[in-house]
């Protein structure tokens, strides 16, 4: 198999069945992307961008829509938060919002925006208020 873990690739995207997305990998491979993966609508037959997350012992290969690893995602979910607060100075999000609640508004895991929320805090970007998110002026 010439993929690796980490590898940008073409997916086609298949059936959804209880654990995720059957995709097809650069129209060679088999893989699947998982339910927790996927923070965006998709339909069996888009074409998208992926990456190897895993390939496994018995080679079935775990795709994600995201590159792997901090450093890569980062930048992109700190854009993503910084975006949604330039549009209204605020959001009514925190570290106790639901992960649905944060999905929903900005279509990422929470995990993904305690980070970037923790990188805007630290740059001293926003300021965290007890029901909110505030962008620094």
């Amino acid at each position: 198999m010439e993929l690796k873990e980490g590898d940008k690739v073409d997916l086609i995207i298949g059936v959804q069945t209880a654990l995720g997305y059957t995709v097809l990998i650069n129209e060679s491979y088999e893989g699947l992307l998982y339910n927790n993966e996927v923070f965006k609508d998709l339909e069996e037959g888009i074409r998208t961008v992926g990456y190897i997350k895993k390939i496994r012992e018995d080679e079935k290969i775990d795709v994600s829509l995201r590159p792997q690893g901090f450093r890569n995602v980062i930048d992109e979910d700190v854009d993503k938060v910084l975006s949604k607060l330039k549009e209204k100075g605020y959001l009514l999000l925190t570290d106790k919002s639901s992960p649905e609640s944060i999905k929903f508004h900005l279509q990422m895991s929470k995990k993904a925006f305690k980070k970037a929320v923790g990188n805007l805090y630290k740059s001293k970007r926003i300021e965290l208020e007890k029901d909110r998110i505030v962008l620094k002026k």
